[in-house]
């Protein structure tokens, strides 16, 4: 993903679990489905990014060009708006003296649009007074690809933090970061908003940041590859824990997935884009994988160039989560703060494609998620969405491979992500096929009623999607 500055002082001290079931519907009721939900088409032209799926229940929040109109925005939810070229967009916070609010902004660029390394994003939050609390940046990097980028900002009221701790009114403020000399269209750019709200611990916690960690380089994690399909948003991403997962990419193309790393666990994870049939060249940085936390706040990034051959991209080692990590200075300790579901984003960038063709090419993730959990802060309320920052045994059943962990598979060509994904994911030749191993129970069913294969995969895309919004029910529920 693009590249990023950390928040400023304040922030960092300076992305669900599926209901299972079986869904009955006509054939072109499920095409309706599928078709209704991404931002943008499936790759065709050049520098045209993937389909990026919104949550299916964000709720419209206009912008405000001035603060005296901000929309107020409730914690554990989500939110769509619109970001124009210029001007900055307003919404409204409603906050205690206590918790401590944070706010991630994706921005996701129209359908072939031309952005520039250091086109960007900026997220930031002020109160009342117009005093900023934070800000954070985002910019799309040397991929020179438009893709999903993400930025966030927060007002935090711990010990060791200054100003902005009391209750009244904040405003988040978003606008884009386009330098004079970028050629990037002008056209609006679509905005997911998340807002989490984090309650105070029952008492005064850490003031420091944890002592050592082992920051030794991991042992890669070997073994046979399970094949999943990435999911096309944060909403939507696949789940993974520890082991080795297969995928295939297109370029232009971002891919999400998610694992559940707990209280006291460690996560590192490795990037593999496999070799080519045919091109020649170099690309400087075709492969991007950047990390989040489970606020959507950025952690890390590692990327690779391409030239046909295998390259390989590994994030730097992470610390263990603790609570106190926020009293670190940089992201990628002071961001390792909550237990929960960390994201995963592995972008490749379109240039690939005027050397290499349009692929698709395999895609290897090395998960690794070690140390014994340990115990949760005892939180002085409850956190918004609930259980956000927790993991639970059903959560690491999701990400394990097997019938109960799996919920991706590919059927198709890289663009078709998280919205087909549940006939066993896609093939090591890079077909993007389904293995028959890998069907899941109502897929064998569905078959051995006769079914045509058409109407197989019509109908698992219709699944699906129902258990998505189940699990986008569960995740705001409360």
């Amino acid at each position: 993903m693009g590249r990023r500055t950390g928040a400023g002082r304040g922030a960092l001290g300076h992305g669900w679990t599926p209901a299972r079931g079986t869904v009955t519907l006509c054939a072109a009721a499920a095409l309706a489905t599928f078709v209704a939900h991404p931002a943008w088409g499936a790759p065709g032209t050049e520098g045209t990014p993937t389909p990026y799926a919104f949550a299916e229940d964000d709720t419209r929040a206009e912008g405000a060009t001035v603060t005296a109109d901000a929309v107020r925005l409730d914690p554990g939810h989500t939110y769509r708006s619109a970001l124009p070229a210029t001007g900055k967009r307003y919404y409204r916070l409603e906050l205690d003296s206590a918790a401590n609010a944070y706010v991630s902004a994706t921005a996701v660029p129209g359908a072939g649009a031309r952005v520039s390394s250091a086109d960007g994003l900026e997220v930031s939050v002020q109160d009342a007074g117009g005093t900023t609390c934070s800000t954070g940046t985002a910019h799309f990097g040397p991929t020179r690809s438009p893709h999903p980028i993400a930025a966030w900002a927060s007002r935090e009221t711990g010990a060791g933090t200054y100003g902005c701790k009391g209750a009244g009114v904040y405003y988040v403020v978003v606008e884009r970061r386009v330098p004079g000399s970028s050629a990037s269209t002008p056209g609006d750019w679509d905005l997911e908003l998340d807002y989490v709200s984090e309650p105070a611990l029952d008492r005064d916690g850490a003031t420091a940041p944890p002592g050592p960690w082992n920051s030794a380089t991991p042992e890669a994690v070997l073994g046979d590859p399970i094949r999943r399909a990435g999911g096309a948003g944060f909403a939507d991403a696949s789940a993974l824990g520890r082991g080795v997962w297969q995928d295939a990419i297109g370029p232009g193309q971002t891919l999400f997935y998610t694992v559940p790393v707990d209280w006291g666990q460690q996560l590192s994870a490795t990037v593999e884009m496999g070799s080519s049939t045919g091109g020649d060249g170099f690309v400087g940085t075709a492969l991007a994988m950047s990390l989040y936390n489970p606020v959507r706040a950025h952690v890390a990034d590692a990327d690779a160039g391409y030239n046909g051959a295998q390259t390989s991209a590994a994030l730097e080692p992470l610390p263990p989560v603790d609570h106190a990590n926020r009293h670190a200075v940089g992201d990628r300790v002071g961001a390792m703060r909550f237990a929960g579901w960390y994201y995963l984003a592995v972008h490749l960038g379109a240039p690939v494609a005027d050397r290499f063709g349009d692929g698709p090419f395999g895609l290897t993730l090395r998960v690794r998620v070690s140390g014994t959990p340990v115990s949760a802060p005892v939180y002085a309320g409850r956190a918004a969405p609930r259980d956000v920052f927790a993991v639970t045994a059903a959560d690491r059943e999701e990400a394990a491979p097997g019938a109960t962990g799996d919920r991706g598979a590919s059927q198709g060509a890289p663009g078709a992500g998280a919205m087909a994904r549940e006939d066993g994911g896609a093939r090591g030749d890079g077909t993007g096929r389904g293995g028959p191993e890998e069907d899941t129970g109502t897929m064998r069913l569905v078959a051995a009623g006769g079914i045509g294969t058409g109407s197989v995969l019509v109908l698992g895309l219709v699944w699906w999607t129902a258990a998505a919004r189940r699990r986008a029910r569960d995740r705001w529920a409360g």
